[in-house]
């Protein structure tokens, strides 16, 4: 398949998926328009690409949650390059993806991370994956998330199920802290092996991660909860700052080629505390 069909399927379906995301969470909250979406440009004096996010804060269900898409190309600087597969000596990329993060008012329903992403440089890989982050101990959701992650990826290969479980758990680590993040999910980088089937396993975990979060939303919204309990979740959120801020690749790679900062921070809570 010609490498402009694979960017052009790819990039389609990632901004697809980030419309039908924005309307399940609008359906969700009961009530239409509730974005604020801002376009941004690479580089205002060359065309580079660009992209859009997407930002709803003080939700009745989200306190914060931005869902982003991209499009961006161009080079990689020199100190860069050395750091992202099949770089040549141009530097040149195209990188395109969605990324969503959501922040719950309930302090019972945990943190969910989103993203899939299509780079090419003198060959093209896919990346991505979702984990959950709760503040308050849940073993049975815990138990029914990874069994649903587990039941996708089978569809495709019995290998990725522990393999990706496995590289997101080493990922989504916090080691000056010596603790996870969360409780997992999957984590995948690199895949290129056969365009059409790795685009069919991440269109699969957009669709898993669409299913995932209204299934957990849906099962905990009309759960109370107390001062104490928001405080627990306000020094987690502390914790998912430290990581995004000083190990995400996703943050360092949109920083490093000029992505739009306010975007790239999206995934930073409202309110967070340390103690």
């Amino acid at each position: 398949m010609d490498e402009e069909l694979k960017k052009a399927l790819a990039k389609n379906w990632f901004k697809i998926l980030q419309d039908t995301i924005c309307n399940d969470i609008e359906e969700l909250e009961n009530k239409k328009n509730l974005f604020n979406s801002k376009t941004w440009l690479r580089n205002k004096n060359k065309d580079e690409g660009g992209g859009e996010f997407r930002i709803l804060e003080n939700g009745k269900i989200f306190e914060k949650v931005g869902v982003n898409f991209s499009e961006v190309y161009g080079k990689f600087s020199k100190e860069f390059r050395k750091k992202i597969p099949g770089a040549n000596k141009n530097g040149n990329f195209w990188a395109s993806g969605v990324s969503v993060v959501m922040h719950m008012r309930n302090p019972h329903i945990p943190a969910m991370h989103f993203n899939t992403r299509y780079i090419f440089t003198s060959h093209g890989w896919f990346g991505g994956g979702m984990d959950v982050t709760p503040c308050i101990k849940d073993n049975k959701t815990k138990n029914w998330f990874h069994k649903e992650l587990r039941k996708t990826c089978n569809k495709h290969d019995k290998k990725y199920y522990p393999k990706f479980k496995k590289w997101c758990d080493s990922y989504f680590y916090l080691p000056h802290r010596k603790e996870a993040r969360g409780i997992g999910g999957i984590f995948f980088d690199y895949k290129n092996k056969n365009f059409y089937k790795d685009f069919e396993f991440v269109r699969d975990v957009g669709l898993s991660f669409k299913s995932i979060f209204k299934e957990i939303i849906k099962k905990k919204i009309k759960r109370g909860w107390t001062k104490k309990e928001k405080e627990i979740q306000y020094i987690k959120r502390g914790r998912y700052v430290e990581f995004n801020l000083l190990y995400d690749r996703g943050t360092k790679f949109g920083l490093k080629t000029g992505g739009n900062v306010e975007g790239i921070l999206m995934s930073l809570p409202p309110i967070a505390k340390w103690k």
